[in-house]
């Protein structure tokens, strides 16, 4: 690392005014804290009746029996709607749904918490007790758990739903056995994450409304035109006979991203009783109706010469998914993009249980891989005795390590060393449980962090009014990702017109089609798109000028600054000037990774975290943070930083705190509220977390020059803090959560 220097840091020379690059707060931050935001849940039209969901306690078996004579008598339940009234609806195909099990069309039950019956009430009290009386009974079946079922191969290709298999379940390259052979240092190991859930402040809910032949719908999601193909699906109607409004999403992290059952019970009830129905899941319901992420068993083997070279990567990885669908948790796909090696191999493969669908949840695929791989790559270090830093450094990939193709632009190498140099890394002692702080033990840890890039095909329209103000339209989701703040910043920098006058309209299926707000890619994909259109507005206020001649232009827009494009217009009479702009990667609906092009494509970063261990209590706390990122130009540094340090609490959660236990027994999740799970808070989460962007303008990945900011701060954070863990205490963590016998002494 000697003589090294370190790489432009975004912000560090200028402060742009109000464009791209401009650390400006975010707009919706006062509607969001002084209660003017609305969401989907207190939408109450005249009339709205309440629904509940009764479900399933068993998680196998067969539905005998319900008491909807009980639940009918209870005032104000205005119907019961079970597997008998329901009628069948249209095939549910994986994205836009999150699971083709659809409820209520059999009395067989596949999973606990599966929903058997929708009350309708005049209030929230009645549809409760009115679901409390239904008292189902069962013929149970023995059920299916993880650790009972066997691995099996994902489907893929035209094999059913195989939606979920976004990449290729299998890939190798060189000969992986042959590498292991006289290897001068081998890491064989087993890696361990457990189920999580997304645990979103705003649950989900949805109002529907029949207004004739039109269903309207306030709808908490993350993605308005998916709710919009999966109701048109499932009620064999024309996509634009579905009206979806989302303008706030009070987060989202993957749970909202796809259509569930709830939101399709709630237009059915509207339907059957002819009025505005509301169906907002509990807490506990969450759990069952919306998704998680899935356990998953890593198998990491490494093989290296002396010098650390790597000869040989190997990440086999096994997720729990349900019996109806095959949901596949890349955990290799870090892997799969990281270092420089001869051969690799990634293989990827399921355990059917009798569980509801999981999905994809914040930082998937790589959020819980990378902590094997990370962890294992730390092991290879201590083993060779090698620097943990300088080992990822040897096998840092200069193009994409499976086929070759060159990165359309990566600067990990300059966020390692300039992070490194942040943090003190030179100082670490190699030798494990050399540093104290009085009783307390030190350990200082690092990971590399990688993100895939979803490029997904976004429209977006520009408006010039001949007052000045300008309309940005989108029909993508703010969901605490700061795209109601980088969106306009995206056409101040194009239009050259203060921030102040721009407005953004959101969430609505009556404006123009985006891809969901997911896989980090609104403020890439829909920027492009808000890019596009703003050029073409102004080429066309340029026509104008041109065409009015006015001051003796010479036609160009740069001949009228945009003070003088209000009067311009108004001399011809014009109200307003309008343009539509669109991005599509390749000519596609959507590219991972650049696999359409001719680059590849991902979000780098690397973090070094500092831990203090009390053996005595069996408690760790993280005491502080550095972490650099290659992630593209970036929009904000102030809502970029806000995404990255909620990136590491979330990292920090997986690390630490979080884990949904499932009974085996019953198939039930143990805790499905708040009060049994635990999360970071402040007390937990350090204030010196130091983050920062390396200066970088990737010209292959978007028309805006940036990648995905809003998931890749997770990334990396768990091995980090493992990896730290074993420099203190010199004991390897490869299971989490950390428990507190993992740190006693």
């Amino acid at each position: 690392m000697s003589g090294e220097t370190a790489a432009p840091i975004v912000g560090q020379d200028h402060q742009p005014a109000a464009g791209i690059g401009a650390p400006i707060p975010r707009h919706d931050g006062r509607a969001k804290v002084t209660g003017e935001a609305k969401y989907a849940g207190e939408e109450m039209p005249p009339g709205t009746l309440h629904a509940v969901v009764a479900a399933s306690s068993i998680a196998r078996g067969r539905l005998t029996g319900l008491d909807t004579r009980s639940a009918l008598a209870m005032p104000g339940v205005v119907t019961v709607l079970t597997h008998r009234e329901m009628p069948q609806l249209g095939p549910a195909t994986v994205l836009p749904f999150g699971q083709t099990q659809l409820p209520m069309q059999s009395p067989e039950i596949h999973y606990e918490g599966e929903p058997l019956a929708l009350v309708l009430a005049e209030t929230l009290e009645a549809a409760v007790e009115g679901a409390a009386r239904l008292r189902p009974t069962y013929e149970p079946t023995q059920s299916v758990s993880f650790e009972d079922g066997r691995e099996v191969v994902p489907r893929s290709g035209s094999e059913g739903n195989a939606a979920f298999a976004i990449m290729d379940i299998d890939v190798q390259k060189g000969e992986v056995d042959a590498a292991f052979e006289n290897a001068a240092a081998v890491i064989d190991q087993i890696y361990r994450t457990p189920c999580r859930h997304h645990n979103t402040m705003e649950p989900s809910a949805t109002l529907a409304e029949w207004r004739g032949d039109t269903l309207e719908v306030h709808d908490a999601t993350q993605w308005t035109y998916g709710v919009r193909y999966g109701l048109s699906a499932v009620f064999g109607i024309p996509p634009e006979k579905v009206h979806v409004r989302c303008p706030y999403t009070g987060g989202g992290f993957g749970a909202k991203g796809t259509v569930w059952s709830h939101q399709f019970l709630a237009a059915l009830g509207a339907r059957i009783s002819g009025r505005p129905v509301k169906l907002a899941l509990t807490r506990a319901a969450c759990f069952t109706g919306c998704g998680y992420q899935p356990m998953m068993r890593s198998h990491v083997r490494l093989a290296a010469d002396r010098d650390g070279t790597l000869r040989a990567v190997v990440h086999e990885t096994a997720n729990l998914t349900s019996q109806a669908d095959d949901y596949v948790e890349f955990g290799n796909a870090g892997a799969r993009g990281l270092y420089a090696t001869p051969a690799l191999l990634a293989r990827t493969r399921i355990v059917k249980a009798d569980v509801s669908t999981p999905t994809a949840m914040r930082a998937p695929h790589e959020g819980p891989g990378m902590f094997a791989l990370e962890g294992a790559m730390d092991e290879l270090a201590v083993a060779l005795d090698v620097d943990p830093l300088d080992l990822r450094l040897r096998n840092y990939a200069e193009s994409d390590p499976l086929d070759g193709k060159p990165f359309s632009s990566k600067k990990l190498r300059e966020a390692y060393i300039e992070a490194a140099r942040r943090f003190g890394w030179s100082g670490r002692p190699r030798t494990p449980r050399a540093m104290r702080d009085g009783h307390k033990l030190l350990g200082w840890g690092m990971a590399s962090a990688i993100m895939g890039t979803n490029r997904i095909a976004a429209n977006a329209r520009v408006r010039f009014a001949v007052d000045g103000a300008v309309t940005v339209e989108a029909g993508c989701q703010e969901i605490g990702n700061g795209a109601a703040t980088v969106l306009p910043q995206v056409a101040a920098e194009v239009l050259g017109i203060p921030i102040e006058r721009i407005t953004l309209r959101r969430g609505d299926t009556g404006l123009p089609e985006t891809g969901g707000t997911f896989g980090s890619s609104t403020t890439m994909c829909v920027g492009s798109a808000v890019a596009d259109a703003a050029e073409k507005l102004k080429a066309r206020i340029a026509a104008l000028t041109a065409a009015n001649g006015a001051n003796g232009a010479s036609g160009t827009e740069a001949a009228i600054p945009p003070e003088r494009w209000g009067a311009i217009l108004a001399e011809r009479g014009v109200a307003e000037v309008v343009a539509d702009g669109a991005f599509a990667p390749v000519g596609s609906p959507w590219d991972l990774n650049g696999g359409q092009s001719g680059y590849a494509m991902l979000s780098w970063g690397a973090v070094f975290v500092e831990m203090e261990v009390d053996e005595a209590l069996g408690l760790a706390r993280m005491r502080r943070c550095v972490a650099g990122y290659s992630v593209g130009r970036v929009v904000n540094p102030r809502t970029a930083r806000s995404q990255v340090i909620g990136g590491i609490v979330w990292g920090y959660g997986r690390a630490m705190l979080e884990e949904s236990v499932i009974d085996r027994r019953y198939g039930r999740f143990l805790s499905k509220n708040l009060s049994g799970v635990m999360l970071p808070v402040n007390a937990d989460v350090p204030r010196d977390i130091d983050v920062f962007f390396v200066d970088e303008h990737d010209p292959h990945a978007s028309k805006i020059g940036a990648r995905g900011v809003g998931e890749v701060g997770e990334v990396g954070v768990a091995a980090a803090i493992a990896n730290a863990l074993y420099h203190a205490t010199g004991r390897r963590i490869r299971r989490l959560p950390v428990h507190a016998e993992d740190l006693l002494a």
